[in-house]
């Protein structure tokens, strides 16, 4: 998982990858540091051709405020340049990957 430093990397890559994860955490969340391998893991069995990114707030808060990220954990999901999920706090990762799965086949229908 790549750690992002600026916002042109990051607003680069959502308008290069076709699949993009960010997970916004920070140093001193646990939780961040919890589900972090977890989320690696699930997309890496899954979801191979997703892109994934790290961003820490309490390094980069200019790009986590341009992304109207207010809590950590927050994870968004991109296809084709657009967010399609966002899920902020306490959320279900069983239930983010069943959200993957329709977008997901349809861009990569192999």
């Amino acid at each position: 998982m790549q750690t992002i430093e600026t916002l042109e990397q990051l607003e680069e890559l959502k308008q290069s990858e076709e699949a993009l994860l960010i997970l916004f955490g920070g140093k001193n969340c646990n939780v961040c540091h919890v589900i972090k391998p977890q989320v690696i893991v699930l997309i890496e069995e899954q979801y191979p051709k997703i892109k994934m990114v790290y961003v820490d707030c309490h390094e980069t808060t200019d790009v986590c405020s341009q992304n109207g990220v207010l809590s950590l954990p927050t994870l968004q999901v991109f296809f084709t340049g657009q967010r399609f999920i966002e899920e902020v706090r306490t959320f279900s990762l069983h239930k983010v990957m069943q959200d993957i799965k329709r977008p997901y086949s349809m861009i990569f229908d192999d």
